[in-house]
């Protein structure tokens, strides 16, 4: 029987799980149980600062960490062997998930991992409006990319409503994230992606198996958002207005346009810090209304969205978690009372 509070530890405090675990503390049937991670920097003792309980993801990491000034309440393996914890968020780099599933199944607990792994190491890959159903009761389950799960919701809500015969994507990526911007990263250039498909197009076929789409893509030397260039070949005809209607009742996706200033990455940024969002972030996908173009026999759609890198994917994840414990059985549900608690809106001004 699914328990009324759902107990989760989200296992590595970067970029994604720090958002993930504000996000689910917000939520009435969750509880945070703690955060782990392996070092003892300024993002461990915000955590700590914030009340999280901290452990250490490997053992011989727990003594490092204390020396650092926090007070570690135990390890990973100890806090799940207790039985105290139901879902892992598993937001570690990129592998080191697959590896951690072993612990996961010894322990028997469900677990969450991010879009840096692949397909394969859940079976179910996971975006909330698309496949809410698949993930019912899973053990494992996928919450992938930024980027795919931007397509997912904007290129799949079009497929859903009106039947897309092909889809092709251009993506413009973001270098590298901004805690990372002091050490890595490129500068003045474009380096483009050479393999076509880039592996985005695929990704979202794990989401949307119907799926005709090719993606491409070029990483550029900014660190605010991603910029989605999409060109879609209807199955039918539809007109402006009726793709319109399609975006604007799509979840977590939200209109903007460059009369009214909103000219680049940069805008929607900036938009996110004014209306107060917790560390700039918009967990919606901002479509430019002005920008949208239907071809004249309304069978072509050309459109351009923002991807934002850090922060789309985390209401994914708090959707991801009540699938898999079926605390809620339905996807409308699941995703109102996410973005309730997370103030998302359809207007962002």
């Amino acid at each position: 029987m699914a328990k009324a509070t759902v107990r989760v530890l989200v296992n590595g405090y970067g970029v994604i799980g720090k958002r993930v675990a504000d996000a689910v503390a917000r939520q009435p049937d969750m509880k945070v149980v703690g955060i782990s991670d392996v070092v003892g920097d300024y993002r461990i003792k915000i955590a700590a600062a914030k009340g999280y309980e901290i452990y250490a993801s490997v053992p011989e990491k727990a003594e490092e960490m204390r020396r650092a000034g926090l007070e570690v309440a135990g390890t990973l393996q100890e806090v799940l062997s207790k039985g105290a914890v139901d879902v892992v968020v598993d937001a570690t780099p990129e592998k080191v998930g697959a590896e951690n599933k072993k612990l996961y199944e010894g322990q028997g607990v469900k677990a969450v991992f991010q879009g840096g792994e692949k397909h394969e190491v859940a079976g179910v890959s996971f975006v909330a409006q698309r496949n809410y159903a698949e993930a019912l009761g899973k053990q494992f389950v996928r919450v992938v990319s930024c980027n795919t799960t931007a397509i997912c919701r904007v290129v799949g809500g079009v497929h859903a409503k009106l039947g897309i015969r092909r889809a092709r994507v251009s993506i413009f990526r973001r270098a590298v994230d901004v805690w990372e911007s002091s050490h890595t990263g490129i500068m003045n250039t474009v380096v483009p992606e050479l393999k076509v498909p880039s592996h985005h197009g695929p990704d979202a076929q794990t989401v949307v198996h119907d799926l005709d789409i090719v993606t491409m893509a070029a990483k550029g030397s900014h660190n605010l958002f991603h910029l989605h260039m999409g060109m879609l070949e209807l199955n039918g005809r539809a007109t402006r207005d009726e793709v319109l209607e399609v975006l604007r009742e799509e979840p977590r996706v939200v209109m903007v346009a460059g009369g009214d200033g909103v000219k680049g990455l940069n805008s929607i940024f900036e938009i996110a810090r004014d209306l107060g969002r917790s560390r700039g972030d918009l967990y919606e996908i901002p479509v430019w209304e002005d920008a949208l173009t239907v071809s004249k026999d309304g069978r072509e759609v050309y459109l351009m969205w923002a991807t934002p890198n850090e922060s789309d994917v985390v209401p994914e994840n708090v959707d991801a978690i009540r699938a898999m414990t079926e605390i809620e059985e339905r996807a409308d549900r699941s995703i109102a009372l996410t973005d309730d608690r997370l103030g998302m809106v359809k207007r962002l001004y």
